[in-house]
């Protein structure tokens, strides 16, 4: 059955309609997500012991200029909520990944530092990590289809965080 018909609204009368090319499109893109976060979630799971979520925090602090983000930044540029990520980086804490300071210019502000522990940790997932985004998703694509694909997405002006020109991408880059 189409949208139109179990909504009851039709395309051509509403300009922010979703029709059946665009529900396919965001079915695929849904779907799509999914799957490879997945994929890429067992694989550094399986050969490293290290959740997706922690591998973008790694990512994330690598970047960040002196390693260290405040915590409502880096929760931002992990696309989790502050309670979220709070309970994520409780974990890596104990695991020694990640190391937790006051702020200096702001006591009322922390941030997570990334440490020599967790800078290993990344460094020996990161291969993993790049080789499965080659396989999984870049492979399907040309080149100049990677570079479409890229600036089709970025028109969603998805929110990123800046760090001295590191971009937060979300699931480790």
């Amino acid at each position: 059955m189409a949208v139109e018909e179990v909504i009851g609204a039709s395309s051509e009368t509403d300009a922010d309609w979703v029709d059946e090319r665009g529900m396919r499109a965001w079915r695929g893109l849904l779907q799509a997500h999914a799957y490879v976060t997945r994929v890429l979630e067992a694989e550094l799971e399986a050969a490293h012991h290290l959740p997706l979520a922690s591998y973008d925090v790694l990512v994330q602090l690598s970047e960040a200029p002196s390693h260290e983000l405040r915590m409502s930044e880096l929760a931002q540029a992990v696309l989790l909520s502050r309670s979220g990520l709070t309970r994520l980086v409780d974990r890596m804490e104990r695991e020694g990944l990640v190391a937790r300071r006051t702020c200096p210019s702001d006591a009322r502000g922390t941030l997570a530092t990334l440490t020599p522990h967790g800078l290993d940790r990344l460094r020996a997932a990161s291969g993993t990590h790049l080789k499965g985004v080659g396989r999984h998703v870049l492979s399907h694509f040309s080149r100049a289809e990677q570079d479409q694909l890229a600036e089709l997405l970025g028109r969603l002006g998805l929110p990123r965080a800046d760090h001295d020109g590191a971009r937060g991408r979300g699931t480790g880059g």
